[in-house]
């Protein structure tokens, strides 16, 4: 009976720990237009940004060029240097997984397109653009150029 009992005992904990075993979830939280807003007050930009709406982040970075439509960028946050520097930061949301992978695209064209711009205009701002920090989950992207970007990067984390 002891045995049994034992036998038993070690089935039960057995199949404890196996139904724990398919529970984690690996995958990142999907950024959130609060993100961008974390980022400001951690202290990563050495400016004060300015807010842009959707329909200005839309034509900014380009996205009907990556075959995307208006309405497939359902919300947003964005706040970008006025002139004196290269810094900005952005959270897209859009309808889908695909469709934020096509905008992910369409910010690092943007970026390289800086880099040109600016490598003549404002040579100190190139390694900020260089360093940008463009990552997607699911259906947001993030986009960050900033002075110090290990403070955006903790203010997300």
């Amino acid at each position: 009976m002891k045995q049994f009992l034992h036998i038993m005992l070690a089935l039960v904990l057995l199949l404890s720990l196996t139904a724990c075993g398919g529970q984690e979830n690996d995958a990142p939280p999907l950024y959130a237009p609060a993100h961008v807003e974390s980022i400001r007050e951690a202290g990563a930009f050495s400016e004060e940004l300015e807010e842009l709406d959707s329909d200005t982040a839309f034509s900014l970075y380009k996205l009907a060029g990556s075959g995307l439509d208006r309405e497939d960028l359902k919300e947003c946050a964005v706040l970008r240097s006025a002139g004196a520097t290269c810094e900005e930061a952005a959270v897209l949301v859009f309808t889908s997984a695909d469709k934020a992978k096509s905008g992910a695209e369409a910010l690092q064209t943007y970026l390289q397109g800086q880099i040109d711009a600016n490598t003549d205009y404002r040579p100190a701002e190139i390694p900020k653009l260089e360093e940008a920090f463009v990552d997607r989950r699911g259906e947001t992207v993030l986009l960050v150029v900033a002075s110090d970007l290990d403070a955006a990067k903790k203010a997300i984390a």
